[in-house]
């Protein structure tokens, strides 16, 4: 994957041999504040894609958009294809498009598997008809907690399977919240920040899950700021700061940019004749 996203011009807004996530002409603004001003972004498939640049560019503020929990000023995005511009965060997932939160959403007062179970989508047993007739949802709702407990041993929750999702530490909350996504057998996962706050030991277990899934054949799209996961990780970087794109392409090559240079450390940094303030 990354040989042949290296062949690509590294120019914001590239076109990839077989996008999966297309925004056009985004834009969110809060009163006079333009958090988010995308006139072209796709997302490769299969790959794991970092969107990085400093506090404020507009990184969550965009997934928060494509993944259906805000609503754009303007603009258009397709995924897989299909038109999902304005739709309701439930129905982009349901069409296989997924995301998590840099502060978990568990549900502090139901136990773990419960966590699990409710993400599961087209539950039988959830419309009032089908709930009086045991015989049709039982096998399904059989099926949905096989499905829980094999993710709950793959993130290695198993042993927390009955304890209260608020008993959990920050790291296991982010381990059950991509759990909890997967649920859904989705297409892409939107990960936003998903190593914040989670201990070394953790971090290197959140970091074999996303290879694991960009290796099953599933897109990953993360937020971080940690370069050494970033430049790990990662087949392709996009940059964004103020709102905009400003650089994409392989990790190596997004490092040595100036405009990435420039979005974290200021235009001002390397100008000749700049001299540094010492009072």
């Amino acid at each position: 994957m990354r040989a042949e996203l290296a062949k690509l011009s590294f120019e914001p807004g590239v076109a990839k041999p077989d996008p999966l996530l297309v925004v056009d002409g985004v834009t969110r603004a809060f009163g006079g504040l333009v958090a988010v001003h995308v006139e072209h972004l796709e997302i490769e498939r299969g790959a794991i894609t970092a969107l990085i640049g400093p506090n404020g560019a507009g990184k969550s503020t965009l997934f928060n958009v494509v993944s259906g929990f805000d609503r754009a000023d303007s603009g258009s995005w397709t995924f897989d294809g299909a038109p999902v511009t304005g739709r309701s965060a439930h129905r982009v997932a349901r069409r296989g498009l997924v995301r998590t939160f840099q502060l978990t959403k568990t549900l502090s007062r139901l136990s773990v598997l419960e966590n699990m179970l409710l993400a599961a989508n087209g539950q039988r047993g959830e419309r009032l008809g089908l709930a009086l007739l045991p015989p049709v949802w039982l096998r399904q709702e059989r099926e949905i907690k096989r499905r829980a407990d094999e993710l709950l041993d793959r993130f290695r929750l198993s042993r927390m399977r009955d304890e209260y999702a608020g008993t959990l530490s920050g790291g296991q909350r982010k381990l059950l919240e991509m759990a909890r996504a997967l649920m859904v057998r989705p297409t892409m996962v939107m990960l936003d920040e998903p190593m914040a706050g989670v201990n070394p030991a953790l971090t290197q277990s959140l970091l074999s899950h996303i290879t694991d899934l960009r290796d099953e054949g599933m897109t990953v799209c993360f937020v971080e700021h940690d370069m050494d996961v970033v430049m790990g990780i990662s087949d392709w970087v996009v940059c964004m700061a103020e709102g905009e794109v400003v650089a994409e392409g392989p990790p190596h090559a997004v490092a040595k940019n100036p405009a990435v240079i420039d979005a974290y450390l200021g235009k001002q940094h390397d100008e000749p004749g700049t001299e540094p303030d010492h009072e």
